[in-house]
């Protein structure tokens, strides 16, 4: 009996045992799957501007990727196209750095899918592009893009509220007479590159009814491009054109364009990539015909090399530059109203006006404005302006490096608050004024002051344009 109870004791003590060690090892097991998905996850948002939870959820709500939906979406052509099972790649993201005390609201100017470098291309679907054969999206969703044709047109189509990414993967497209992206509508369409890609057009333009399709890339709604990949641009005419927001945060971009290479209706906004432009007319131009309270051009990281033939970097109302390695050869460098530098390093070489602020926008005061970074600006012969403002000129700190007839002219008032100018190779504390046009006041917007000039009607120095938050 005694025998009897002490096995059934240590066989209880076994069975305990077992249990428990199976128990430990499920929960490793389920511990690790944890860890695993927790790590994709961090790596999907890191190096985004710091956001609450709410705009963390508005942001991923606003920009989510469209795959769930993927099965659903309604993408036409006579490309082959099948889905992908799982394809799913680690995500590579870009950290921003903006200012928080500049002319622009930052903290949501991208959002993290902006950022994102790499597609969902888990429920993708595939195509690949083949001579004369139009491409059609119609549905919110991912769509991968290969091979080699002429004659081909990647169309979207889709609903008010779709979100739509083509990801370039090894496309070349060569067309004579019509854009090789045409975005119709969509809420937003992402252009992601892997691989290499090229996409040109050779000859006149043919306009879509009453619109005027005048770009290698065409888009009537918001654009991002993006991705780990090149992407080149040959054009007869401009080179990527967006009537609403166009944003670049990644890859590396080449344009050739007759007229303006980037352009945009509300603003053009760079966080990062590698972009050569070399254009007839403008480099990059954000101009609104319709509302000169727009038309915004926003750097804050990448590397651009830009050589144009009028203005390298023009904007209707601010001109704003918060890091990145710009170097620039045009006519005119940069060109806007409110022109403000804060970081980074830009590099001019102009045969008009260096930098030049000017009465484009009602909004704002004609104003040039350096808190940071290196600016170097080397001006050719003639009547020629190193900063040119036709209001006010303030260097409050960074590095001002001016090789110039005339370093300086302004119409308006000129302050130097800190930083380090250098005229001549000389370094000095003064901003002489070329042509003796200052005049008293000055004073940035928002502060109440115009230089003696007249305030825009109904103008709210405390109630920017759009409250002060750039859109998404």
């Amino acid at each position: 009996m005694h025998k009897k109870i002490t096995t059934a004791i240590i066989s209880a003590i076994l069975i305990f045992s077992l249990a428990a060690c199976g128990s430990s090892s499920s929960e490793s097991v389920k511990e690790g799957g944890q860890s695993s998905g927790s790590k994709t996850k961090v790596e999907q948002v890191e190096g985004t501007t710091d956001k609450t939870d709410s705009d963390k959820d508005r942001s991923e709500k606003d920009d989510s990727n469209g795959s769930g939906e993927s099965s659903t979406s309604d993408g036409s052509g006579s490309g082959e196209s099948t889905t992908s099972a799982d394809n799913t790649t680690e995500a590579v993201t870009t950290v921003v750095n903006t200012s928080s005390s500049g002319m622009l609201d930052t903290a949501e100017i991208f959002t993290e899918r902006d950022l994102t470098q790499t597609a969902d291309t888990s429920e993708a679907q595939y195509f690949t592009v083949s001579d004369g054969q139009d491409i059609e999206i119609k549905a919110a969703g991912v769509y991968v893009i290969s091979g080699t044709a002429s004659e081909v047109t990647i169309t979207v189509d889709a609903a008010d509220e779709d979100k739509v990414q083509i990801v370039l993967d090894g496309v070349s497209i060569t067309n004579k007479d019509f854009p090789c992206i045409y975005v119709k509508n969509a809420d937003k369409v992402f252009v992601t590159t892997s691989g290499t890609n090229s996409l040109t057009v050779s000859g006149s333009f043919t306009a879509d009814g009453d619109t005027n399709t005048d770009a290698v890339i065409f888009s009537k709604d918001d654009i991002t491009l993006n991705g780990t990949g090149t992407l080149t641009i040959d054009s007869s005419d401009n080179g990527i054109s967006s009537k609403d927001d166009l944003k670049i945060t990644g890859g590396t971009i080449n344009i050739t364009a007759a007229d303006a290479a980037i352009e945009a209706n509300d603003s053009i906004r760079i966080a990062d990539g590698n972009i050569t432009v070399n254009a007839t007319n403008d480099a990059l131009h954000a101009e609104n015909d319709d509302d000169n309270s727009v038309g915004y051009i926003y750097i804050c990281g990448g590397t651009l090399d830009l050589t144009a033939g009028d203005d390298g970097i023009h904007g209707t109302t601010v001109v704003q530059i918060d890091g990145g390695t710009i170097d620039i050869t045009a006519s005119e460098c940069i060109e806007g109203t409110y022109i403000q530098i804060n970081d980074g390093t830009v590099n001019i070489n102009a045969s008009d006006d260096g930098i030049n602020a000017s009465k484009k926008s009602t909004v704002y005061t004609p104003t040039i404005e350096v808190n940071g970074g290196y600016v170097t600006v080397v001006m050719g012969q003639g009547d020629t302006d190193g900063f040119d403002a036709n209001g006010n000129i303030y260097i409050n700190g960074g590095t001002v490096d001016v090789t110039a007839q005339s370093p300086f002219d302004y119409d308006g008032t000129a302050e130097y608050n800190g930083g380090t100018i250098i005229v001549n190779g000389e370094e000095t504390n003064e901003i002489t004024n070329q042509l003796m046009g200052g005049g008293p006041g000055g004073g940035r917007p928002g502060q109440g002051d115009f230089g003696g000039g007249q305030r825009p009607d109904g103008f709210d120095p405390n109630n920017m344009p759009n409250g002060g938050q750039m859109p998404n």
